[in-house]
C-alpha cells in the first residue's frame, strides 16, 4: 500500500485514502500528498460513497494542481453534482484518529486538513439545527475539539471519533 501511495503522489500529485462504513463510523476518504506536491492543506471527506467522495477530492485536488488555494470557510459550488461543499479547517487533534496513513508518509503531525462538507438534499449542513440526522451522524464535526463533539449514533454504537484509531 505505501508503494501504490508514493506512486500516486509521484505520477498525480495526491493520494486517495477511502475507508468504507464499517461498526465503528461512517464511510471517510482523504488526500495523501497535496501539501507535499502544492503546498496545500489534505483533504477529507466523510458519509457518502467512497466513489462519490474519491471522485470529489480528485476534483478539488486537481483544482489545487491547477494553482486555486483552498481554504477554511470556503464553499466550492463545482464538486458535487447540485450541492456545494464547504470547507472546514480540522482540528489537529483528529489527525492520529483519522489521518493515520499521512502521517505514516508525512512522519509527522501535525498537517493541515480541511474536511469537505456537504449538505442534505435541503441545502443544509450537518452542524445546522434543520439539517437531517441522517446528514448529521455520517459527519463529524473535525473542526471541534474531540471533547467538544457531539455524539453521534451509527448502529446503536456511540461515536464521536472516540479511541479507535481508522483510517490507519
Amino acid at each position: 500500500m505505501d508503494l501504490k501511495i508514493r506512486e500516486d503522489i509521484k505520477r498525480y500529485g495526491w493520494h486517495v485514502i477511502m475507508v468504507p462504513e464499517d461498526d465503528i463510523g461512517p464511510s471517510f476518504a482523504y488526500t495523501i500528498g497535496l501539501a507535499h506536491t502544492c503546498g496545500a492543506p489534505e483533504l477529507a471527506m466523510f458519509g457518502l460513497d467512497i466513489r462519490i467522495m474519491h471522485q470529489a477530492l480528485n476534483v478539488l485536488g486537481e483544482q489545487t494542481a491547477n494553482g486555486t488555494t483552498l481554504a477554511d470557510g470556503q464553499e466550492r459550488a463545482e464538486v458535487i453534482e447540485r450541492y456545494p461543499v464547504l470547507l472546514r479547517h480540522a482540528d489537529q487533534r483528529w489527525h492520529r484518529t483519522f489521518f493515520g496513513r499521512a502521517i505514516g508518509f508525512y512522519r509527522r503531525p501535525p498537517l493541515p486538513v480541511l474536511q469537505v462538507c456537504w449538505p442534505d438534499r435541503n441545502g443544509a449542513f450537518h452542524w445546522q439545527d434543520d439539517s437531517a440526522e441522517e446528514n448529521r451522524q455520517s459527519q463529524p464535526q473535525l473542526w471541534l475539539p474531540p471533547a467538544e463533539h457531539p455524539r453521534m449514533r451509527l448502529g446503536g454504537l456511540g461515536y464521536a471519533g472516540g479511541p479507535e484509531v481508522r483510517g490507519t
